[in-house]
């Protein structure tokens, strides 16, 4: 799937079949549905998912918590529109 299908996805009332779960994490967070996305997320012990994590924590407005995910990524904090950060995150991940 290319960032374009994911995109489009977000249109229909359920996420697409074979989403790993950091994709699903950010396609329910796209839908609004924080709680899920971070459950979803809370799971998984990669780099990756910290970023996500981290993420999730910045757009909930926790950025003290989105520092302590972005520095278990080993990612700076990221200082971009959070829509721009899920793009970047969207295109890692696919």
């Amino acid at each position: 799937m290319e960032l374009g299908g994911f995109r489009d996805s977000l249109s229909k009332a359920a996420p697409p079949e074979g989403l790993g779960n950091l994709l699903l994490a950010l396609w329910h967070e796209a839908k609004g549905d924080w709680n899920r996305a971070h459950e979803i997320v809370q799971n998984e012990e990669s780099r990756n998912a910290a970023w996500v994590h981290a993420y999730l924590h910045r757009r909930e407005g926790d950025l003290s918590n989105a520092g302590y995910w972005y520095r278990r990524a080993g990612r700076p904090i990221a200082e971009n529109a959070l829509d721009e950060e899920w793009e970047a995150l969207a295109t890692a991940l696919l």
